[in-house]
């Protein structure tokens, strides 16, 4: 029998998907909704200092008749009162007291500020607290959000005023917005965090209308950035997600955020190393509803793969986390094109002509052209593979001796013993002794 609960640093919920703290979490209404439907918990929409929101606050980004690929959002944290919204979660985790309530929380850098709101939080009774340090517009110009993500030392200082008095689970949400996400994660694990949630938004504007010449969200004209989401987000949350989960100084649990729609995307991250999963995107462009497809694919999965529990899996992959000075230099691949099913719509020669290596041969057969790689020109890139169209064409064959490796670093080592200055002949002699392709 497949079980879906978990523990994301001592916050429990019966499955890993938790509504992330945006405007499907903002409200007892939603929240409630949301359990109804299945979803495991809820990280409550952004409470703290008065604001006002604005209209226009979203810009979408479409792709090939694909709606909302990305979300641009101006939009700021809960423009409702903190007393209603104390009230609502406290009837909502006595409604669901087997679902995790996780109250995100962001007011100014004053010690007794924050020390009053968590204390606030825990008469509630939620399960835990969730430190917005990514807001990456509006409260980021008032000194809170991304402006608290950004330096280390500040998610230091604000995570410690929070752990000295709260007793329940704190965990810290990065933004991207920094040149390494590990110096901030590391500064909370300091600050004695439960664990990290990441990625907050990314800093962007989503684009200019040529024809109106505005930006969206327009605000009476007016635009700035915003918090960039979606699907198009995944890939650098996921980097991000490997670093900190492969960071030997931080080890704590990760709430998984960014461009997770499907069950496939939330086993991802879990390889990768989150424990719980935050959707938001999908959620404001499909409802509440997705949480079957969820549940249901995560569950399959699991049975096919012959596991019992989310922890028999997590982090898989962050094994494969390597520095490029590691990668083995010897190892090589070639493309190779199934005959049998190629539709001879050339866009590999194409590709590879103009792109890359010039190694993809056009040849007139029957009155079309028939594509031929040129291995021993191939430099095995993977891009022909990339730009295929029909699935399985073309492959990318291994041809080299598996008992061979040399890394970067080994190959510099090799040459410091010999006395050898890494030159262009040097290594030039290298890869003509290991038949490495440079074209």
């Amino acid at each position: 029998m497949v079980d879906l609960s978990i523990n994301c640093g001592g916050i429990k919920s019966p499955n890993p998907f938790w509504l992330a703290s945006a405007p499907p979490s903002n409200s007892a209404y939603q929240n409630c909704k949301a359990f109804e439907q299945g979803w495991g918990g809820t990280v409550w929409k952004t409470i703290g200092e008065p604001v006002m929101n604005v209209c226009n606050r979203y810009g979408g980004l479409d792709l090939n008749g694909e709606k909302i690929v990305g979300l641009n959002n101006v939009e700021l944290i809960s423009d409702r009162p903190t007393e209603v919204n104390f009230e609502e979660i406290t009837e909502t985790k006595k409604l669901w007291p087997d679902r995790a309530v996780i109250v995100s929380l962001m007011v100014e850098s004053k010690k007794e500020t924050w020390h009053d709101i968590v204390k606030r939080t825990i008469d509630t009774g939620a399960d835990g607290i969730e430190l917005n340090y990514g807001c990456p517009h509006g409260m980021s110009e008032r000194g809170m959000g991304a402006a608290v993500g950004q330096v280390p030392e500040y998610c230091k200082m604000i995570t410690e005023w929070v752990t000295e008095v709260s007793t329940i689970p704190v965990l810290v949400k990065l933004t991207p917005n920094v040149t390494d996400i590990r110096y901030p994660a590391r500064a909370a694990k300091v600050a004695n965090a439960s664990g990290i949630s990441l990625i907050n938004t990314i800093n962007s504007i989503i684009g200019v209308d040529i024809d109106t010449m505005k930006i969206q969200p327009s605000v009476a004209g007016k635009s700035s950035h915003g918090g960039f989401a979606g699907p198009a987000v995944k890939p650098i949350a996921l980097h991000m997600i490997s670093q900190v989960a492969s960071d030997p100084e931080i080890k704590l649990p990760i709430s998984g955020i960014g461009g997770i729609s499907t069950w496939r995307d939330a086993v991802e991250f879990i390889l990768l190393g989150s424990t719980s999963v935050q959707l938001c995107t999908a959620v404001m462009h499909y409802g509440f509803r997705i949480i079957n497809d969820l549940v249901e694919g995560l569950t399959n999965w699991m049975e096919s793969k012959g596991y019992n529990s989310i922890e028999e899996f997590r982090g898989r992959a962050v094994e494969q986390i390597e520095d490029f000075g590691n990668f083995n230099l010897l190892h090589k691949t070639v493309a190779r094109i199934d005959q049998s099913i190629c539709i001879h719509c050339n866009l590999c020669h194409i590709a590879c002509e103009d792109g890359a290596h010039q190694c993809i041969d056009l040849i007139p057969v029957n009155g079309h052209n028939k594509t031929e790689v040129r291995e021993e020109d191939c430099v095995g890139c993977c891009l022909c593979s990339l730009v295929c169209p029909v699935e399985g064409c073309i492959s990318m064959v291994r041809v080299d001796d598996e008992t061979k490796s040399k890394t970067w670093n080994e190959l510099i080592k090799d040459f410091e013993k010999q006395g050898k200055p890494l030159t262009w002949e040097n290594l030039a002699e290298f890869q003509k002794e290991h038949g490495i392709v440079i074209h």
